[in-house]
């Protein structure tokens, strides 16, 4: 569902007429190598696009015109081989509304020492070229990413790759969709929000339905339908033998693969990238959606329970900049505490809804009571997460501006087998510890749903949270609770002058 290939960072060089033709053409001619060697980098998963060299003002306005209007670029890889005059790339810089990443870099990785002459030092100039690019950035109160080392290196292409997740992410988010079936879960603070200030801020757009517009959708469902996706259930999962055909329940998962193609053919059919639900609002629906939830976001589709919009939203940002990494991305909860010497651990888990991309082991297909939403009992996926470091995130609306916070974990096998816990689960332990992780994470009124993803790291997360102007906090092995609330206060102050700046 999620194809980062067909999008394209246009690598953009700079330089003037100064340094005559012969000079710009081997400007022209590293760019291209350098551009072909980073779009086959296994570290970059977009195409990296050569394009000519710029040297006027008309030029670099014109392709940053091009860029805004093109629908596969979602950004631009800026660099200059040579000096060029910062000025002419003001009117560009001004109306480019694509994100953007300065490479500071140069064609050559060491001085060759016995050779080097003024012909060799006019070709190669980044080092103060790249300085010129940068003060028009930073006086235009840009925000980009700075990349600094030999473009060949390994840590330099990562850093590129994962600048380009986000920005795919970023131009994702510009055309999304969010389908919201029911409300929010009454009397819940932190998963409400402005809509119209997220589609401001984000791109993506909010839309309300009755569950009866999709109640009517899931009725459509046909028996051929449900018996070829029951199939599928059988073939991937363990299923439960009261579920398989002949079993007891057989029509429990018959409906529970009605209610998923029900759900998958409303977002199809209004093209939309994540939803909602709520157990507070299923009149209709003969069970809470479980297993079609968790397939679903399998599928890359965001989601957010209890009409948590925001969370739905980062998930399936997340999942987009996760787009063929191992690891998978899923809606997440902190929901219990373990506190012991051997150190203080979370339990994660929801209701139902965990992504089956974050499973160590093929999931168990099975219904068991579920003491919420008074609805039948409700098919589930249930499996143990795998384990290795991850993180979780969450967007909240502080009523001025959006807040992101992440917190880096380690997710540890549990100490115990859980016979009795009918839900998918992931427990970890947060980093610096619990009670250094879980005191910063309050102060910053971060939320209790997240997105969860072993995939990416707080690089992808800050690149993203960047492009999007929004606030960003880290809670990490660094972090100090004094350290991080003066921080909050620094913010505060920051995002309350910078709107006059």
């Amino acid at each position: 569902m999620i194809d980062l290939k067909q999008n394209e960072v246009w690598f953009v060089t700079g330089s003037q007429h100064l340094y005559g033709p012969k000079t710009l053409e081997q400007v022209a001619e590293h760019s291209r190598e350098m551009a072909a060697f980073l779009g086959a980098s296994t570290h970059i998963p977009t195409q990296v696009v050569f394009k000519p060299v710029l040297t006027t003002p008309e030029a670099i306005r014109n392709l940053c015109l091009e860029a805004n209007s093109a629908k596969n670029c979602i950004g631009l890889i800026t660099w200059m081989h040579t000096f060029s005059p910062a000025k002419m790339w003001i009117a560009g810089l001004n109306l480019l509304n694509k994100p953007f990443l300065h490479l500071h870099t140069q064609y050559n990785r060491e001085i060759p020492w016995s050779e080097i002459d003024m012909n060799f030092m006019n070709l190669n100039q980044a080092a103060h070229g790249d300085r010129e690019f940068g003060f028009i950035g930073s006086r235009l109160r840009l925000s980009r990413k700075v990349i600094v080392g030999f473009w060949r290196d390994e840590d330099v292409q990562a850093s590129i790759g994962v600048w380009t997740r986000a920005a795919s992410a970023w131009a994702d988010s510009q055309s999304g969709k969010i389908a919201r079936f029911g409300d929010n879960m009454r009397d819940v603070a932190v998963t409400e929000g402005d809509k119209v200030e997220a589609q401001i801020r984000f791109g993506y757009d909010v839309y309300g339905y009755g569950v009866g517009d999709l109640v009517k959708v899931v009725n459509q469902a046909s028996d051929v339908e449900i018996d070829k996706l029951v199939q599928q259930y059988l073939e991937e999962y363990d299923v439960a033998a009261e579920l398989r055909p002949g079993g007891e329940r057989n029509s429990s998962l018959r409906e529970g693969a009605r209610i998923e193609i029900g759900i998958r053919n409303f977002l199809d059919a209004g093209n939309f990238k994540a939803f909602t639900t709520t157990f507070e609002d299923l009149h209709g629906l003969a069970q809470l959606p479980g297993m079609a939830v968790q397939r679903l976001m399998r599928d890359g589709y965001g989601f957010g329970a209890e009409g948590d919009w925001k969370t739905s939203a980062l998930v399936r940002a997340m999942k987009v900049m996760a787009a063929g990494l191992k690891g998978g991305v899923s809606f997440m909860e902190d929901y219990t505490y373990h506190f012991a010497t051997s150190g203080d651990k979370v339990l994660g888990a929801h209701m139902l809804e965990i992504c089956e991309s974050i499973a160590s082991t093929k999931p168990r297909l099975d219904i068991l009571p579920l003491s919420i939403g008074g609805k039948a009992d409700p098919v589930r996926l249930i499996f143990d997460a795998n384990t290795g470091p991850a993180i979780g995130a969450s967007i909240m609306d502080m009523g001025q501006r959006f807040r992101m916070v992440a917190n880096v974990v380690d997710v540890v096998p549990t100490d115990q087998p859980l016979p009795k816990l009918p839900v998918a689960r992931a427990l970890w332990l947060p980093r610096p510890n619990l009670k250094v992780a879980a005191a910063a994470w309050i102060y910053a009124g971060g939320a209790h749903h997240t997105s969860f993803s072993y995939s990416l790291s707080a690089e992808h997360l800050r690149d993203f949270a960047e492009m999007a102007g929004i606030e960003f906090l880290l809670i990490d092995e660094k972090t100090s609770v004094e350290d991080f609330k003066d921080k909050l206060r620094w913010n505060d102050l920051y995002y309350h002058l910078s709107k006059g700046l």
